[in-house]
Order: C-alpha cells, then structure tokens, then sequence
C-alpha cells in the first residue's frame, strides 16, 4: 500500500502570528523545562509555551492557530495538527497540557471540538512529550484563586504572572495559563512524590 506524499502546510490556509510577533521576550537559556499549554478549538486554537526553573515562571512564546472557516472539516483539522506541530519543533517543550472540554448541549459542536482536542493532544504524544490533561475549573483556581474566573480575570493574572507576555488574546491567555496550571500541578505531585 503506497502512502500518500506528506502535505505541507500552506501558510495561506491559517491565520496565526508570525514568529516575530510570538516570541516577546528573549528566551531564558538557563530553562530546565519547557511546558506547552493548550487551549483547543475548531476555530481558535490558543497555544502557549512557558519555561520553568524551580518555583520560576517564565514566558516564552504564545499565539493563536486559526484556520479559515471556508476550508473543509478535514483541512482545519490538518491545520491545527501542522501548526501545533510547527510550534513543538520551533520552541522544543518538554511536556504539554491541554485543557478538557467541558459538556456542550450541541453534540455535532461537541464532538468537532473533540476532533480539535484530539490533534493538540496527539501532536505532542507523537513528538514523545508527555500530555496532562486540566479542566477548565482547575486551570482557572490555579491562574486566579477561583474556579468560577472569567476570560478577562484568566487574562488580567496572565498579565500578572508573566508580564514579559505583552498583550494577550483571550485563546493565548487560556493557553498559557494551561502551562501555568500544569507547572504547579506537576510541582505538587513531585513533592508529594519526595515525601
């Protein structure tokens, strides 16, 4: 059975910030571990790369993957999977975290949603990182202190947190604070784990 050629992405078909525009402050060369964050979606899909070094918070990249509304299902899917690809080979992380879904009344949104999680969570397993998975709820008490944080607290703490991140869109906020939960989350447990 003869594999079909390997398509590139046509930077035509996605709408995302370029290189330039990513990466806001100089990236820290002392890091000893890079965390990927996820915010999945069809439409937007928010990424976000953080370093950190002991209790030390910093930021590296973050943007928004977007594919264009008029392309088929299929494509916007090939998109996510060649951008989110793209941004593990350009910032190198050591591990991922993605943020669940939560239930929606609309099952045909739901499961598109799930096809869209699906390409952030396999992008990194195939690139060996290991993919931890946060709800919505544990993200934001980690980011804000609450559970029940809107978008604009999420994104006024980002600003807090990592202010060498400049302005953020609502997707790179959320994405960002996925990698932010999943850095204490990931200090919780090695402590738990030295006890």
């Amino acid at each position: 059975m003869q594999r079909a050629p390997q398509r590139l992405l046509n930077p035509a078909d996605v709408l995302y910030l370029s290189v330039e525009q990513m990466t806001n402050a100089p990236i820290p060369m002392t890091a000893s571990l890079r965390i990927l964050g996820l915010d999945p979606g069809l439409r937007r899909t928010g990424w976000g790369v953080i370093a950190v070094e002991g209790s030390r918070l910093t930021h590296v990249a973050h943007g928004v993957i977007a594919p264009k509304d008029s392309l088929p299902f299929a494509e916007r899917l090939l998109c996510l999977f060649d951008a989110i690809s793209e941004v593990v080979a350009l910032h190198a992380p050591h591990e991922a975290a993605v943020e669940e879904t939560f239930m929606n009344n609309n099952a045909a949104s739901a499961l598109k949603l799930g096809h869209a999680r699906a390409m952030a969570m396999i992008v990194p397993a195939r690139a060996g990182l290991l993919v931890a998975e946060y709800a919505a709820t544990v993200v934001k008490k980690s980011v804000v202190g609450t559970g029940a944080a809107d978008k604009d607290q999420v994104g006024f703490m980002i600003a807090r947190l990592l202010p060498t991140a400049g302005k953020t869109t609502a997707d790179a906020a959320d994405a960002l604070a996925v990698a932010i939960a999943h850095a204490h989350h990931r200090r919780v447990r090695n402590l738990g784990a030295a006890a």
